[in-house]
C-alpha cells in the first residue's frame, strides 16, 4: 500500500485536489523540493570552490619549497 508522499522526489498531493489543506500541502512540499534542490546544488559549489582553493594552497606550498634556498 503506497501513500502520498511515499515518493521523495514528488509532491504528496496535486494541485488540482478538491480539498484546500490538500492544495495547500502540495504547494508547500514543492516549494520544500525546490528549495532542497537549490541547497543542494550550493553544496556541491561551496565544495567543488573549497577542493579548488586547497589544490592552489598546496601548489603554492610545493612551489615554495622547490625554490627555498
Amino acid at each position: 500500500m503506497s501513500l502520498p508522499g511515499d515518493d521523495p522526489g514528488t509532491p504528496a498531493y496535486s494541485a488540482d485536489a478538491p480539498d484546500p489543506l490538500h492544495r495547500l500541502t502540495h504547494e508547500h512540499e514543492t516549494r520544500r523540493l525546490a528549495e532542497e534542490k537549490k541547497n543542494e546544488r550550493m553544496v556541491w559549489w561551496y565544495l567543488a570552490y573549497f577542493l579548488f582553493g586547497i589544490h592552489i594552497v598546496a601548489f603554492v606550498m610545493i612551489y615554495a619549497v622547490m625554490h627555498a634556498k
